[in-house]
């Protein structure tokens, strides 16, 4: 006799539950949308004040001393990144042990520090301290652990995706009103915005995200917990998660590569770069429709592994197709198309991950398990923003695609042996 599945949500095979009760179930209650929305929105503060100086950066930077120097003035830019790279496992680890809201509290505060420090920077090597103490506030893995702490299984996709489609949206907001700050302010003005964006989401996290679960109060954690919340070799080893953690690293290093040759291919099409944020906007607001129409359905039918696998094929098959365009004369449909395709497959991919990953940990290493995610996360966006300038510089935007292309296909071997804990509801 074969075994049921195992599954989180309630039996409704039982007289124990209605059809109603059951569908009620599997509903949010009021504290899982509390903790999904206001989480979302402080990581998407955070991101649209980090993706507002891409757009200006480097011809802002040219006004400060040093700023004649390309490899100075990347570094400064890049930087955030790289930091962010070192401290997502201590910040995760720090969370398990300390607390999740004291760690992104903390980590807000010194987002906020080195915004001010960067608004009053007059070098290019004050504002590379700047980027790099705003990276110091690596969060991500306290945010996440902490909304999947707060939220049960079958509904915590749908607050992942809150905050990956927080990331699409804010880079498409940034294109409007980052140059539109700088005519303001200059890059200084851009760093002031992004603190007071920081000092608002440290009240949201007091105020208005739900108190964190007594297992992460320091004063309640047993000596078992904390050794096992320090067990970070295992985390490191489980083979799923290592599919994952290489997934994450290759979606963000893709993603940025690709916006080292886009935007000049967006030029040649014959858009002005003020104009890009027209294409890029329509294309980011349809593929949340999309993801929302299959992600949570295809998860909810036990159908989540395929779906992750599509959105893996549809990423690489966008990627030749920019390719087709940088060899020839470009069409802005053609590019217009292309971005939605990209971007349906990037947040179904982007919000299914760190879901899958906070499954993956019992909650005393959920911190670890989610720093180790994020670390490969700020990896991929530091070596994808690297390798894609250097790509584009010395090969060509065509390299950059193609490359692309076969980092996708990898990742696709990879992640094809990988087991998905989910749940498959049965009608």
């Amino acid at each position: 006799m074969s075994t049921p599945p195992q599954t989180h949500y309630p039996d409704t095979s039982t007289d124990a539950f209605s059809s109603a009760e059951a569908v009620d179930s599997l509903k949010m209650t009021s504290s899982e949308k509390r903790a999904s929305w206001s989480l979302a929105f402080v990581y998407a503060l955070r991101m649209l004040g980090l993706f507002m100086v891409l757009p200006i950066f480097v011809l802002e930077a040219q006004h400060y001393a040093g700023g004649n120097d390309p490899s100075k003035v990347g570094m400064a830019m890049g930087i955030y990144g790289l930091v962010q790279a070192l401290l997502q496992i201590p910040f995760g680890i720090a969370a398990d042990r300390l607390g999740r809201k004291r760690v992104i509290q903390f980590g807000l505060l010194l987002f906020v520090l080195g915004s001010w420090l960067g608004a009053v920077a007059t070098s290019v090597d004050g504002l590379a301290w700047g980027r790099a103490l705003q990276g110091c506030g690596a969060i991500s893995a306290a945010v996440s652990a902490l909304l999947a702490d707060q939220t049960r299984d079958h509904v915590r996709t749908f607050g992942m995706a809150l905050i990956g489609a927080s990331i699409g949206l804010m880079f498409a907001l940034s294109l409007f009103l980052g140059p539109i700050l700088s005519q303001w302010g200059g890059l200084s003005g851009v760093f002031a915005v992004t603190a007071i964006l920081g000092v608002i989401g440290m009240a949201v996290v007091a105020w208005w995200t739900p108190k964190e679960p007594e297992l992460h109060n320091a004063n309640k954690l047993t000596d078992s917990q904390i050794g096992e919340a320090l067990g970070l070799r295992a985390t490191l080893l489980q083979p799923d998660l290592l599919r994952l953690n290489v997934g994450v690293f290759v979606l963000y290093a893709v993603q940025l590569a690709n916006w080292a040759s886009i935007p000049a291919m967006l030029v040649a099409a014959g858009v002005r770069p003020a104009q890009h944020g027209w294409v890029y906007l329509p294309a980011v607001l349809l593929s949340f429709v999309v993801m929302g129409g299959t992600l949570f359905p295809m998860e909810r039918r036990g159908k989540l592994k395929p779906l992750f696998l599509a959105s893996i094929v549809l990423v690489g098959l966008v990627e030749l197709g920019w390719y087709t365009q940088a060899i020839r004369v470009q069409g802005i449909y053609a590019i217009e198309f292309l971005l939605f395709l990209f971007f349906c497959g990037f947040n179904i991919l982007e919000a299914s991950q760190p879901s899958l990953a906070s499954k993956m940990s019992t909650p005393a290493t959920r911190g670890a398990t989610m720093g180790v995610y994020n670390t490969l996360q700020s990896l991929g966006i530091f070596a994808g923003a690297v390798g894609g300038g250097l790509l584009t510089k010395n090969y060509g935007a065509t390299t950059v695609f193609l490359v692309s292309a076969c980092l996708m296909a990898l990742w696709f071997v990879v992640a094809s042996p990988m087991r998905f804990k989910q749940s498959k509801i049965v009608n």
